[in-house]
């Protein structure tokens, strides 16, 4: 070829990829749009009592990123033609990519959208550093984030009242003179009011109310003389009407709002990445990822989390173990030891009594992503072709992976690639926490898994498989769920009695002498398998004795049918 029909071809080519790269910054911005728009909805949601249309969007919104980069994956693949996995091309693209958006807010989205149509489409293991970008090529775009500032002066209930009547929901507070002095009532008791510097001068909220299901979280700080002390205002919106559901001080308290057994807030952000900066200052032990997947940018989350995670790796050199706690029959799950993080990876058999199938298990894991997690379910994320460094392995960790889960993990050099698995936060499972705590935390802990039972239940959600060991202790000492390979909506459920043998066939039957259908849960089985002590089982029974029986199952399902 000659020198100018060589320079001609690269000319057309750079072209090509700037089309691309264009064409590609247009789509992430569509979805961004989108994204704002569904989130912007749950303002009027929240005033008009419509939790089917908000449940919709927050289930519409999860799936919106995917959809996007589906879309953009074919349009890429349209133009490209025959060339849509030369990585030179992508290199190319990827470069004119970078300045299209340099300088734009929130750059990182950007980057990670480019990201998830690369590894698609090019079929990626591990990381490609040429067609991707990475934490060492990414950097936040300056941003702030929109702050209302109401000066205390003399009178804090003044200050409070104007916040209440600068809220888009003022118009169902009915007495905001009523509802200012609950609020201080709350805040007041945190300051010492013999010391002027010590009152509160400036109550300063971000612009926007944190909505979640039928609650909108009103966050905050005040401003004293030295002293920033955060709060959040949760208000829920009853049939009666509009409540203060309580006023969070302590930066535990919050830190849980914001944590990841929780459903994503729905905020209308112009800068998410201000937005984490300034919740991180009263919430340092929540990390980046899970604070951008609280506030709905889940995709973003995996990605700070997979930065985490190699930025760990290269600075540690304890290698990966089974993580503590029974040997599951479904997942193979392990952890290192200095990060907490746990990694769980589908078996590919099932020993009895399982009956379920991998594709049941990632439904069951996608349905619990969408649900309503109400502080009781954690957040598993989703990761592909994992590239990990095989000598981080112990011998009997690695030969249960290859062996057990063959299907999705092979070596390859001095690497274990893992094709498919959950991240999920490491939790102290409930059997080993009670087993090694002290009589006092070992009662609240078991009184709190009753507690998240009927949490779950009352959102429609049943575990599947009630053993201790499917369950973890937070560091707040709450009690969550995290195997969810038999969990079920709760209405499909049929609670029933135990029926009762008429002769001793029937009664020393070592199986069920009667008809059990697919459905079929008989709470009054559960006991003699839960493994609770003798010295805890009067406190459980005694708070928790009707979840022994069908009756209160039955009327959940009943009131949730309205």
């Amino acid at each position: 070829m000659s020198a100018a029909l060589l320079e001609a071809a690269e000319v057309d080519a750079a072209a090509l990829e700037r089309e691309l790269a264009t064409d590609l910054r247009r789509r992430f911005e569509d979805y961004n749009a989108e994204f704002a728009r569904i989130t912007r909805r749950a303002a009027r949601h929240f005033v008009a009592r419509d939790w089917p249309a908000a449940r919709a969007d927050a289930v519409q919104r999860i799936e919106l990123y995917e959809q996007h980069v589906n879309q953009a994956i074919e349009a890429a693949q349209r133009l490209l033609g025959g060339e849509s996995r030369d990585r030179r091309r992508w290199m190319g693209i990827k470069r004119h990519f970078a300045e299209l958006i340099a300088g734009r807010p929130d750059s990182d989205f950007y980057r990670t959208f480019l990201n998830s149509i690369t590894r698609d489409v090019c079929a990626t293991v591990g990381v490609d550093e040429r067609i991707e970008f990475t934490e060492t090529s990414s950097g936040r775009a300056s941003g702030s984030v929109p702050i209302r500032v109401h000066p205390a002066g003399d009178s804090l209930q003044r200050a409070v009242c104007e916040l209440l009547t600068d809220l888009p929901f003022a118009g169902l507070i009915a007495d905001p003179d009523a509802f200012a002095r609950q609020i201080c009532r709350e805040l007041t008791p945190h300051f010492d009011s013999r010391r002027q510097s010590a009152a509160p001068q400036l109550v300063e909220v971000i612009d926007a109310p944190f909505y979640r299901g039928d609650t909108a979280n009103v966050v905050g700080r005040l401003i004293g003389d030295g002293s920033i002390t955060p709060f959040v205002i949760v208000f829920r919106h009853l049939p009666a009407g509009l409540r203060i559901e309580s006023v969070l001080l302590a930066r535990s308290d919050i830190s849980s709002l914001f944590g990841f057994t929780r459903s994503y807030f729905h905020v209308d952000l112009p800068v998410v990445s201000a937005a984490v900066s300034f919740l991180r200052s009263f919430m340092p032990g929540n990390s980046i990822d899970e604070l951008y997947t609280i506030l709905g940018r889940a995709k973003q989350g995996k990605t700070e989390r997979y930065y985490a995670l190699r930025r760990h790796l290269a600075q540690s050199f304890d290698v990966f173990v089974n993580a503590p706690g029974q040997r599951g029959l479904v997942m193979v799950v392990f952890t290192l030891p200095s990060l907490d993080l746990v990694f769980k990876v589908i078996r590919d058999k099932f020993g009895p009594p399982k009956n379920t199938t991998r594709a049941e298990v990632m439904d069951r894991y996608k349905w619990v992503f969408e649900h309503d997690r109400v502080g009781r379910l954690v957040d598993a994320q989703e990761y592909k072709q994992l590239r990990l460094p095989a000598a981080r392995f112990m011998p009997a960790l690695m030969q249960e992976l290859l062996g057990e889960c063959g299907s999705v993990c092979r070596l390859d050099g001095e690497d274990l690639i893992i094709g498919h698995c959950y991240i999920e936060r490491r939790l102290r499972p409930l059997d080993l926490f009670l087993r090694d705590a002290e009589s006092a935390a070992a009662e609240q802990a078991l009184l709190d898994y009753g507690e998240a039972l009927r949490e779950l239940a009352q959102s429609d959600v049943f575990p599947g498989d009630l053993l201790l060991k499917n369950f973890g202790v937070t560091s707040q000492g709450k009690v969550v769920f995290y195997d969810y390979d038999e969990v079920t909506p709760l209405h499909e459920c049929n609670f029933r009695d135990l029926p009762v043998a008429t002769n001793d066939e029937d009664e020393f039957s070592a199986e069920p002498w009667f008809f059990v259908g697919e459905d079929d849960v008989f709470p009054e089985q559960w006991l003699p398998f839960l493994g609770i002590s003798p010295e805890l089982l009067e406190s459980f029974r005694e708070r928790h004795g009707e979840l022994l029986g069908p009756h209160w199952w039955r009327s959940v399902q009943a009131a949730s049918r309205g």
